[in-house]
């Protein structure tokens, strides 16, 4: 990714150029390539705030997503430079709030994002409070989606059923399965017809489990519609013993 810095506390900005193997096979930038670009640049902006992974692993502590709501306007092809913005919101009692915007050369709006998050303590495996063990830091309190982040349904009766056994290469640093792989798994979990004519509009996610490597883990899906811009839930269970995993809600565009 090789992102150039152009930092205006409490707003960390990056500059991306799109490369061959984060695009798809139309030349478009990849839901999940664009989602490493998040958790890149979310994670570099909480190491120089103090409140990086690394440093928080000396206090027995690490950050742990809970929600996403992301919503794309416009696909950016390869070479296409683009500009990320993200910053730490609002703290919610146990939850942490991120935002992100992604604008092209002109400034155009590609993406928005805002995502949740809690702080574990390692030793009791228990979320804490933020305000509490990290202290102040700056923080900007617009809102890149103005989302409540309300609950997201159950598959009732699936459509389609896929399954996805664990790699070495799915694990992040906290040795279990990293969010971003859920969501690939989810926008796979549909047929090459479809896949080949639509993208994710608007994307939700509630993480709710953890998996680690050898486990297999099955995708649900269930379309809320017959429309040819669909929106489309997802459960993600444990194959084993049907622990649930994630939910997400993706409204899909032609």
């Amino acid at each position: 990714m090789n992102p150039e810095v152009l930092d205006k506390e409490p707003r960390s900005i990056r500059r991306y150029s799109v490369r061959t193997y984060e695009s798809d096979h139309n030349g478009l930038l990849r839901p999940v390539s664009l989602l490493n670009y998040f958790q890149e640049s979310a994670s570099d902006h909480a190491e120089r705030l103090g409140a990086g992974v690394i440093e928080l692993r000396r206090r027995n502590l690490t950050w742990v997503i809970s929600r996403y709501h992301i919503r794309l306007f416009r696909y950016p092809r390869w070479k296409e430079s683009v500009e990320l913005a993200t910053w730490p919101c609002v703290n919610q009692g146990l939850f942490a709030l991120r935002e992100f915007e992604v604008r092209d050369e002109k400034g155009g709006m590609l993406a928005a994002a805002t995502s949740s998050w809690m702080l574990i303590d390692l030793k009791t495996k228990r979320p804490v409070l933020p305000a509490e063990r990290l202290g102040s830091y700056a923080k900007n309190p617009q809102r890149a989606v103005d989302s409540d982040f309300e609950p997201l349904p159950t598959v009732s009766q699936a459509d389609l059923e896929r399954s996805f056994r664990v790699r070495m290469g799915d694990l992040d640093w906290n040795r279990h399965v990293n969010h971003v792989a859920y969501i690939g798994w989810a926008l796979e979990t549909a047929s090459p017809d479809f896949l080949e004519k639509h993208r994710p509009a608007e994307i939700e996610v509630d993480f709710r489990g953890q998996a680690f490597y050898g486990e297999t883990a099955l995708c649900r899906m269930q379309s809320c519609s017959a429309d040819r811009e669909p929106t489309i839930i997802y459960q993600i269970i444990k194959s084993v013993n049907r622990k649930e995993l994630a939910r997400l809600r993706v409204a899909w565009r032609a």
